[in-house]
């Protein structure tokens, strides 16, 4: 039986409003039998995604909203190249070594054999480097006749991507309470949680819930004192998902990378404050010694015997070229520039927010990342959740949620400034929750319980 090619017949010239697709509902269930005008296809998609809201007023995101044409340039130019095969695009295999070497620096590596790779973001990384703890963990216990089957990671309050590690590698999380007044892990919280199965402490810097550092050296020092007691020697991994790219620039004095003994591997994500596109993540081994052989796998049936230690496989390389585009771009000074514009910003808004009343700061946007959490005082009428509601009919996404336990009884709001959001967007924000605030006076507040919003 002989196929016949159906094919729709438009005009270069009609309107695209008037084409057979736009006198239908878009197909949701099931592929459509015919082909469609490509102009019609685009504006119908297009004008779907006008629903979704302005990313630059997602305030709730770490990820980059902003980039400029260059880097789309290069994304465009990259569309159809599969980093991952490195004997076919040798020369995007080559500038994802240097970004690695570049960061190796920039976290303050000494060694001249450091290794790491890009991944689709922090998470991956972070199961990367959780596997590298648990593997080295297993490897010395099995040479010691030890039982290598009850490892536990030890952290404070940490993004969920650690959540999914240990569930998904069958390993005990160990997430310490976070204490009254406290913004992260503390180092006196480790020596009850710490034990001979414990195949590491993350420290985050850049904590998800209230945008704080760690005190990673302090960490680095208890542990010290507990191998000291113990004989347990437990490495570091530093989550800098967020901080890896602030406290290099911002914050130079501070010592939470490869300066401290302790850390075996950091991961950032390049497509947060790295200032990268969508889907950039980094992980760096201080030596090479550090990252087991056995994670590493060897392909040869994409043209070259090539070593691969990624979760994920095929994927597009023009992250990777525009993560070093910024870097090279910027420099030092550029990425300084940016990031103390936005912490500037964001120590704006902190005074705006204090200014208002009824809110209590947990971080001001000094000292860490650029951003600002704060809290409702206990007298106030009505909610956090209440306030996102109101600012979100202004197109804001300000995420209100509770603090991870035990302070759970605690609901926090944050607010992150990222390149590309200014002063004066962020003097809008305050004069929305000025209005939003004596709107909930007037009514009265709900005081209801919400459930919280969502944030990264």
């Amino acid at each position: 039986m002989a196929l016949h090619r159906v094919r729709v017949k438009t005009d270069p010239l009609d309107d695209v409003f008037s084409m057979p697709l736009s006198e239908r509902v878009l197909p949701k269930r099931r592929i459509p039998d015919e082909e469609s005008d490509p102009r019609a296809v685009y504006e119908a998609i297009r004008d779907e995604l006008l629903l979704d809201g302005n990313s630059s007023q997602n305030l709730a995101t770490f990820c980059t909203t902003w980039n400029g044409d260059e880097a789309r340039k290069l994304m465009d130019q990259c569309l159809d190249k599969n980093m991952i095969d490195k004997d076919e695009y040798p020369q995007t295999a080559d500038i994802e070594s240097r970004c690695v070497q570049i960061l190796a620096d920039l976290w303050n590596c000494a060694s001249d054999d450091t290794v790491g790779c890009s991944t689709t973001g922090s998470s991956e990384a972070a199961m990367l480097g959780g596997l590298a703890l648990k593997r080295r963990w297993r490897r010395r216990r099995e040479a010691e006749g030890k039982p290598a089957d009850r490892p536990n990671l030890v952290c404070g309050p940490v993004q969920v991507c650690w959540e999914k590690f240990a569930r998904y590698f069958d390993v005990e999380l160990r997430q310490i309470p976070l204490e009254r007044g406290a913004t992260g892990l503390r180092p006196h919280q480790l020596a009850d949680h710490v034990d001979e199965n414990t195949i590491g402490v993350v420290a985050i810097l850049g904590v998800t819930y209230t945008c704080d550092y760690e005190p990673v050296a302090e960490l680095a020092a208890e542990l010290d004192r507990i191998q000291a007691a113990t004989g347990l020697d437990v490495p570091i991994h530093v989550d800098a998902a967020s901080g890896g790219f602030v406290a290099p620039f911002l914050h130079p004095n501070l010592v939470w990378d490869f300066r401290v003994n302790r850390v075996a591997s950091i991961n950032a994500s390049g497509h947060k404050y790295g200032l990268a596109p969508l889907g950039c993540g980094w992980i760096v081994w201080a030596s090479a010694d550090l990252l087991p052989e056995e994670l590493v796998f060897r392909v040869d049936y994409l043209g070259g015997d090539m070593p691969t230690f990624a979760l994920n496989f095929s994927r597009p390389g023009g992250e990777i070229i525009v993560q070093y585009h910024q870097l090279v771009r910027l420099g030092r000074e550029g990425y300084r520039k940016i990031h103390q514009a936005c912490s500037d910003t964001a120590r704006y808004l902190a005074g705006r927010i204090s200014a208002m009343g009824p809110f209590d700061l947990l971080y001001d946007g000094e000292g860490a990342l650029p951003a600002v959490c704060y809290t409702l005082k206990d007298d106030t009428p009505f909610t956090l959740y209440d306030l996102t509601e109101q600012l979100r009919t202004r197109g804001w996404q300000v995420p209100s949620y509770p603090l991870p336990a035990d302070r759970q009884n605690v609901t926090v709001q944050r607010v992150l400034v990222r390149h590309g959001i200014g002063e004066d967007e962020i003097s809008l924000l305050a004069d929305d929750i000025e209005r939003a605030l004596q709107r909930l006076r007037a009514s009265g507040g709900t005081g209801a319980p919400r459930q919280p919003s969502f944030h990264h």
